[in-house]
């Protein structure tokens, strides 16, 4: 518990900086890497959506440090975001960055890669993952670009992994036992998450977020159930969570309640007769309402399975 609220007020403090700073001073570009375990760090986002207030810094990101190196997973949102990442990294060990993960395609995970690159850090990603980062991220970066400004974004620019890989590997080369997780199409096609072995601190990327409504645009919701039953199963001793605070292994029964209820409020909504235009005013969730974006995220996310839903129900 004393961990726990150590680890919320720094990230409450980080966010509050990040909020009210302009985007090019050096506090909004300073994230603070906060110690979860022995040698495994969360560098946190911030609460809300991507605009000039928060500069799109809104993941989770971390890394851990072996025996002979340091495991970087997710890079943020842009150039300068990871030169931030990797300055807050230094500031903590001097050890050699052997690779970065990136565990899904999501804005705010991926467009630091750049920097990087430019220091000779590999970029690894699960192959789906890369083929829809190409699909569609090309478009991701002109809106970040028009949301944030050109000062923001500067220096940020598409990019290809350096490796992929199919089947989620064991990785040793930091001198301390790192696994990869991937369970299918889940909350992503090609989502990831991460264990450290040795703390069992999970990095669970797009698989939980927590005290934020999660994201159902490129899921598969029995995929994601499996893949949540997966996890629980893990010996998670912490879980840093793709949005919102640190938390224990029960931030996933959390996420599989909002996926569940999502899942038979919209179907109790289409076996009534209920119009796309009066889902998202219709869905309402109460457990959930104090989540950050639920006005936004829930709602869209009660239109996106709406649809889907109908769609199957039609051609069933």
């Amino acid at each position: 518990m004393a961990l726990y609220v150590k680890l919320l007020l720094a990230a409450l403090v980080t966010i509050a900086a990040g909020c009210a700073t302009p985007a090019g001073s050096t506090a909004a570009q300073a994230p603070v890497a906060l110690k979860v375990a022995e040698g495994v760090y969360m560098l946190p986002g911030s609460r809300g959506e991507v605009d000039t207030g928060t500069l799109g810094r809104i993941g989770n990101a971390g890394f851990i440090i072996g025996d002979s190196g340091v495991i970087a997973i997710d890079t943020g949102t842009s150039y300068l975001h990871g030169v931030a990442m990797l300055n807050a990294i230094a500031k903590v060990t001097d050890k050699p960055i052997r690779l970065a993960l990136i565990t899904h395609t999501r804005q705010e995970f991926l467009f630091g890669a750049a920097a990087y690159r430019e220091r000779g850090i590999p970029i690894h990603m699960h192959r789906k993952t890369a083929e829809l980062m190409v699909a569609r991220c090309e478009g991701c970066l002109k809106t970040l670009k028009r949301v944030l400004g050109e000062d923001a974004m500067r220096g940020t620019v598409m990019f290809k992994p350096d490796e992929v890989f199919d089947q989620a590997p064991l990785l040793r080369l930091i001198g301390r036992p790192v696994q990869v997780l991937h369970h299918g199409h889940s909350s992503g096609p090609g989502d990831i998450a991460v264990l450290d072995l040795q703390s069992g601190v999970l990095f669970a990327g797009g698989l939980v977020d927590h005290l934020r409504v999660p994201d159902v645009q490129d899921s598969l919701l029995p995929g994601w159930r499996r893949a949540l039953a997966a996890l629980r199963a893990l010996p998670i001793q912490n879980l840093v969570p793709g949005h919102g605070p640190s938390a224990t292994a029960d931030s996933i029964d959390a996420v599989q309640r909002y996926l569940a209820q999502l899942e038979a409020r919209v179907l109790e909504l289409i076996r009534s007769g209920a119009a796309l235009s009066d889902v998202p005013d219709s869905a309402a969730l109460p457990e959930f309402k104090d989540w950050d974006q639920y006005d936004i995220i829930h709602r869209r996310n009660a239109s996106v399975l709406f649809v889907r839903m109908e769609r199957e129900q039609m051609f069933k």
